[in-house]
């Protein structure tokens, strides 16, 4: 028998996540209700086995568990479910899938054109041009990252080995980098197969020239980068953080990077966004973009279509390829 599904998502999102030919893919193995729902107060009883979710979709707790009886399954169309989806609906036994695999890309390809570009301090460079002319040589009172920049041959840092890191780590070996990584559930003999070498987060801190971040923000990843490991950080590192603001000290990062000696490059910041005339906004060596990794316009098209994906395996009783499982959200954003 053919499931009923429902969107449950900001409005707006519906077309970009869902264009006319995935909602007529998505027609073709579920009866998909009309309308998107933005608040399960609105609905008094919902008869709807699928519930395929988005950002700014309500939480889905007890009581609007109660006005779904048939609910089995939640696609989430994006990354973290932890806005969303409470401890009821695992205790009901109810499947959770999420699209973080697909939106891991956009944040993995944004993260390593970060890093390319951070190599050969092309931010710095660039505000001093426009500032003061062109020059080639070294800027004064900014310490430069390795033996003339570049990622061939660089010692990148990679702290968490989540699926973002994980493709960064694959792509950084495509161009010649030598990743240390720091992740406390990956040993010496994984981190090998991924190419990277097993270290503490200390040690990663005094010998990597770039680190990235990407460790899913918990109580004990908070300040993971406080100011005693930034201060471990050799002359002209970069710190770049596609993750969670809150993985980084933001005032030891200020302290740290004010006075030249090194760098940083953030997606993401504590608190977020930062308040107008903050001083990470206006140092020459901090870059602060407002959020943008993460799939956006015509990138959410690839959240969609996993979504729909997995509401055909789910029609024909297959494993979902991003289920999510209680003793996952320890350890994911």
């Amino acid at each position: 028998m053919t499931p009923s599904a429902a969107f449950a998502m900001q409005p707006d999102l519906l077309p970009e996540l869902f264009p006319p030919d995935l909602r007529h893919r998505l027609s073709r193995v579920a009866r998909v209700r009309e309308g998107v729902l933005h608040s399960f107060d609105l609905v008094p009883s919902l008869d709807v086995e699928i519930l395929i979710t988005g950002w700014g979709c309500p939480a889905i707790d007890e009581g609007v568990l109660a006005r779904t009886p048939g609910l089995r399954a939640v696609v989430h169309a994006a990354g973290s479910v932890k806005g969303h989806v409470t401890p009821a609906v695992f205790e009901r036994g109810i499947a959770v899938s999420s699209a973080a695999e697909a939106n891991a890309q956009p944040v993995a390809e944004f993260t390593m054109a970060m890093l390319v570009l951070a190599a050969k301090q092309v931010f710095v460079r660039a505000r001093a041009y426009s500032a003061d002319g062109w020059s080639g040589d070294a800027l004064p009172g900014v310490a430069t990252p390795g033996a003339g920049g570049g990622l061939n041959g660089a010692v990148v840092g990679v702290i968490g080995a989540s699926r973002v890191g994980r493709l960064v780590m694959e792509r950084l070996r495509d161009q010649g980098a030598r990743v240390l990584l720091s992740d406390p559930y990956v040993g010496p003999a994984e981190a090998e197969g991924l190419g990277a070498e097993a270290v503490g987060l200390d040690e990663l801190c005094r010998r990597a020239e770039l680190v990235t971040v990407h460790a899913p923000a918990l109580p004990e990843t908070r300040g993971l980068l406080d100011g005693r490991r930034l201060a471990l950080l050799r002359d002209g590192a970069v710190v770049v953080n596609t993750a969670r603001g809150s993985i980084v000290d933001t005032d030891a990062l200020v302290r740290h990077c004010a006075g030249g000696r090194i760098a940083a490059v953030l997606d993401v910041t504590d608190p977020e966004p930062l308040p107008p005339g903050h001083p990470l906004l206006a140092l020459p060596n901090v870059l602060v973009t407002p959020h943008l990794s993460g799939a956006r316009g015509r990138e959410l098209r690839r959240l969609g279509e996993f979504a729909v994906t997995e509401v055909e395996r789910l029609a024909r009783g297959g494993p979902l390829r991003g289920a999510v499982r209680p003793a996952d959200l320890d350890r994911i954003a």
